[in-house]
């Protein structure tokens, strides 16, 4: 769950000692028969009426973090008026907090304020974002990092609290889609290689990226051609190659799986690892969870030991 940059062993369950901030009593907050609970259309309250942002403090700690992740994902963000890092990393944050419309809340806590919460978490600098879920910290990360790496590591947390996450629809993907399916290659690549920069886990814009090397590829073959001409030459590696990626444009890819696998049982040296890095950019197309990559994966694992 974590981003890599994070030392996650001081942040597994029950690491940070949280007893002294338990049992502070919280002031009462006033209610009427007609609404328990922030009234809707107020700053930090999304459309649907749940809480999105909230200000802690010592004495609201209890109540408002360890109290609600029980029932809601709590995602603390330690900041200070000083902190310019704090001033890009924060409004992300809140955006985020009023989009999920109450799937999760941003609490934040000003370290200069409540130095007793910072001490009981750790904070040795800010930006600083705990993940609270059932009443305990379950993951961290300190700095600035990307939206798309922030909206996945949001998607996790609320995953470990038992929430629903809905994929989200990532513009950038769409965009670079657009150019893929438009042939305009170069765009396409430059869009899949930024987002895998930002989100080098992306599993869509590496079988972005793995179809532009197929299109190219496969750029003024005459697919008959190339087909019957494997046929004639069951170990002409450069032309079982071609065939397999036209028979996986085709829609065929279960075939072209087969015919790289033979491939791979009858040669060796650096034409067998030519064929197998060939044959795993097409499982990235098709990704990992495709019953056939799956078997073909088995398959391969039998050819090469």
């Amino acid at each position: 769950m974590s981003d890599p940059r994070i030392t996650s062993s001081i942040f597994t369950r029950g690491a940070v000692d949280l007893s002294a901030l338990r049992g502070t009593p919280a002031p009462a907050r006033p209610t009427t028969p007609a609404q328990s609970g922030p009234p809707t259309g107020l700053p930090g309250t999304p459309a649907g009426g749940g809480v999105a942002v909230i200000d802690v403090t010592e004495e609201t700690f209890q109540t408002e973090v360890l109290e609600r992740s029980l029932s809601t994902p709590v995602i603390v963000d330690f900041w200070a008026e000083w902190c310019e890092p704090c001033k890009q990393l924060s409004p992300v944050l809140e955006r985020l907090a009023a989009e999920g419309d109450g799937a999760w809340v941003l609490a934040k806590v000003d370290v200069d304020a409540n130095p007793r919460i910072a001490q009981m978490f750790r904070v040795q600098g800010i930006p600083m974002v705990y993940a609270v879920v059932g009443g305990q910290p379950i993951d961290a990360f300190s700095g600035v990092v990307p939206e798309a790496q922030l909206r996945q590591w949001i998607g996790a947390v609320l995953q470990a609290g038992g929430v629903a996450v809905a994929e989200p629809e990532d513009p950038r993907l769409d965009e670079a889609d657009d150019a893929l399916m438009s042939g305009d290659l170069d765009t396409a690549e430059q869009a899949y290689r930024k987002i895998l920069a930002e989100s080098p886990a992306d599993a869509a814009a590496e079988a972005g990226l793995a179809q532009v090397s197929l299109a190219r590829r496969v750029a003024g073959a005459d697919p008959q051609a190339a087909l019957t001409t494997a046929e004639g030459a069951p170990d002409d590696v450069e032309a079982q190659l071609l065939a397999a990626d036209i028979e996986v444009l085709s829609g065929m890819a279960e075939q072209a799986y087969r015919r790289l696998v033979g491939l791979v049982r009858r040669t060796a040296g650096d034409d067998r690892e030519k064929v197998r890095q060939h044959l795993v950019s097409l499982f990235t197309i098709a990704g990992p969870d495709d019953p056939a990559v799956a078997s073909a994966r088995r398959a391969l694992a039998s050819a090469l030991f």
